[in-house]
């Protein structure tokens, strides 16, 4: 396992501001004058009507050839556009595809609870959280310790089969991200019917409610009316985990391994440029890996602007990169082999005093 040190989060001081203006300022200037911030409807019509179409296959070729052992193949690509399903929902969360809150609501309602199984309120308020302070020690839900930890002080007490988790967690982290699909869909029900859990008004739980148990129903249905019940349950043990694998791999690059804020009080002065930028991390490649990935491979970019249609994020990237040059602030960007090396290295580095004391 690689090994990484871990560092504190960058102390980089901020250049005098003309006027106390902010750093973020000129470059949303330029990035409105390119008229990036503007919706691409058609362009989203389009995935979505593909998307759409392409899970429709997929389940005509269950009903079809049902029969044959060979349709277990069919989860692979059924488990990709699951994940396209949530990349959709995402960029709706974000209002990214329409002008008008309430067609994104709809959108994200759709893909999030009725075709994938994951509560639209409870993803909301996770991931606005995520946004507003992400890599944060104490204010972001993506990094609060769980099963896995991604900072040293989270570490330090954790014994029996926690703290063996913890020294072995750059070992574990991708099996365990196989069972992130389940794992979305188990805590939208628990956001959605417990009542600690419990968002919005009532009518919003039924409507989202429904749609979780449609969805329940729906996939149930599909399968076990188109093969016998063991193979139905492989099916879905395979899609299951093959759509988790798929998003750990889009999502654990973005921020593990990053600048850690609250750790020692180094973020006090950051701006939104600054805690957008030290915290979140790029992956290269070109009209594939932004396939593959959602767009989530210019995290610094969706960050900056997360309002910004996916496909104007790849047009911002040059802007952002050379107002962070001007400014001598790092901009991080790294090929995605590298970076699953660094998530690994990083995670390896938390658990290593519990593997010195063990």
């Amino acid at each position: 396992m690689p090994q990484a040190t871990i560092a504190p989060p960058e102390r980089i001081p901020a250049p005098p501001r003309a006027g106390g203006g902010s750093e973020f300022t000129p470059l949303l200037r330029a990035v409105r004058e390119r008229r990036l911030l503007e919706r691409r409807p058609g362009w989203y019509a389009a995935g979505i009507t593909a998307n759409l179409l392409a899970l429709a296959a997929i389940a005509a070729a269950l009903v079809i050839f049902g029969g044959s052992a060979w349709t277990l193949l069919l989860a692979v690509p059924l488990a990709v556009f699951s994940a396209r399903t949530g990349f959709i929902a995402h960029d709706a969360g974000h209002s990214q595809i329409a002008a008008r809150r309430r067609t994104n609501h709809l959108l994200q309602i759709i893909h999030a609870n009725l075709l994938l199984g994951m509560s639209q309120e409870w993803w909301n308020d996770k991931h606005n959280r995520h946004h507003a302070n992400p890599n944060h020690v104490e204010k972001d839900p993506d990094v609060a310790p769980d099963v896995l930890v991604f900072a040293p002080h989270q570490a330090g007490g954790r014994t029996g089969l926690r703290g063996w988790l913890t020294r072995h967690q750059a070992w574990l982290f991708f099996p365990l991200t196989t069972l992130e699909g389940l794992a979305l869909k188990v805590y939208g029900f628990q956001g959605v019917f417990s009542a600690r859990g419990r968002r919005g008004t009532r009518g919003a739980r039924l409507m989202e409610g429904g749609l979780l148990v449609a969805h329940v129903v729906g996939y149930a249905t599909l399968l076990l009316a188109t093969m016998p019940l063991g193979r139905a349950l492989l099916f879905a043990l395979i899609h299951q985990m093959l759509l988790g694998l798929h998003l750990g791999l889009a999502f654990a690059p973005n921020h593990k391994g990053m600048a850690m804020p609250g750790e020692d009080g180094g973020d006090e002065n950051w701006g939104h440029l600054r805690r957008q930028v030290l915290t979140s991390r790029n992956i290269r490649g070109g009209a594939v890996t932004d396939w593959l990935l959602g767009g989530l491979n210019y995290q610094i970019e969706h960050h900056l602007f997360p309002s910004m249609p996916r496909p104007h994020l790849r047009h911002a990237q040059p802007l952002v990169r050379a107002h962070c040059r001007e400014l001598g602030l790092p901009y991080t960007e790294t090929g995605a082999l590298d970076s699953y090396r660094q998530v690994l290295g990083h995670l390896h580095a938390v658990g290593e005093p519990l593997r010195t004391a063990a």
